[in-house]
């Protein structure tokens, strides 16, 4: 099938699907028609969710995409994600419903201001956070995701020079809980870094019995008066193990749909963000870059299986060496 000029130029295809076709079961029909697989992050749309073959974070995506056997991943999540799935599964068609789904958190460390960093510190080891492109892989030591980086870095011997990046707030908080003292990347997530202990507060005084969970990407002072700080996976097994609680959300959004889903009689407040501006993902506790992905794009990717996401495969050599390092050890 010919792709047009206008879906290239705009990174995912916008043609309109048949009036009165029943997307969910169509995605499905071909699903099973070409032997792929959907993952999906828990910030994407409930929707997505639904009809995903698997969700999780970044971790269980990337522990999934390396054992399925199926011919095409359609990664309904951010780009680095579906970089991550091509490197582990060079010989699968990895498919992307928007090649607009950035990161800003892996916007925030560029392989070449990385490589410049490490050779101004001689000695260092780099530990590289998940959320980061692959090139910036191909120069890291090993990967990391919030669920497993407390883990990975007590395997280092206490004294080891360690360069981690690109999150600055999930660097000081596994400073923090080791003891080390990293040498931090000052980078950032857009959403994360909006969360405020004013906000939590005000919610606080509303609900008073209401426990904390939030995402160790946002700031200290956030994490300081949290009851329980952890990835996505943490945050959502800890309400699944204590249903009887009420919640104080300080995450994206889109893990609020998993949440209620399996504690339907739980009452979960969402934190907003501190303030509201103009541009991408400022004006809510949403990841705009996740809800790109559509019921339509996913229909249209698989239709015409595109857009894909290909690694050269110099970077992908050496970017795949932090990845299986990390698997290995999670």
């Amino acid at each position: 099938m010919e792709l047009k000029k206008e879906w290239i130029a705009q990174g995912y295809i916008d043609e309109p699907v048949e009036e009165g076709i029943d997307l969910k079961k169509a995605i499905r029909e071909m699903c099973r028609e070409k032997d792929a697989i959907i993952l999906a992050h828990y910030y994407t749309h409930g929707e997505i969710q639904e009809i995903a073959d698997f969700i999780g974070d970044s971790l269980a995506l990337a522990q999934k995409a390396a054992k399925t056997t199926a011919k095409i991943i359609v990664m309904c999540g951010v780009h680095f994600m579906a970089e991550t799935d091509k490197i582990l599964c060079p010989d699968k068609l990895v498919l992307v419903p928007d090649l607009n789904a950035g990161c800003s958190l892996a916007d925030s460390c560029r392989a070449e201001d990385l490589r410049k960093f490490k050779e101004e510190h001689p000695g260092y080891q780099v530990v590289s956070y998940v959320n980061t492109t692959a090139a910036v892989k191909a120069l890291t030591d090993v990967v990391v995701t919030s669920g497993n980086a407390k883990k990975i870095i007590d395997t280092f011997p206490q004294d080891a020079k360690i360069i981690f990046g690109p999150d600055y707030n999930l660097g000081s908080y596994i400073n923090a809980v080791t003891g080390r003292d990293m040498l931090l990347w000052h980078g950032g997530c857009h959403v994360h870094e909006r969360f405020s202990v004013d906000e939590i507060v005000k919610l606080k005084e509303a609900h008073p019995a209401a426990k904390v969970l939030a995402h160790p990407e946002c700031k200290g002072p956030v994490l300081a008066v949290a009851d329980v700080v952890g990835s996505t996976a943490v945050l959502l097994n800890y309400a699944i193990a204590h249903p009887e609680e009420e919640y104080i959300v300080a995450t994206e959004a889109g893990i609020l749909h998993e949440m209620r889903r399996n504690c339907p009689d739980t009452v979960f407040h969402p934190v907003p963000p501190e303030i509201s501006e103009g541009g991408v993902g400022c004006s809510c506790n949403e990841c705009d870059y996740m809800k790109m992905n559509s019921l339509e794009k996913i229909y249209n990717t698989l239709k015409y299986e595109w857009p894909s996401v290909d690694v050269d495969s110099e970077i992908a050599r050496e970017a795949v060496k932090p990845i299986e390092r990390m698997l290995s050890l999670s």
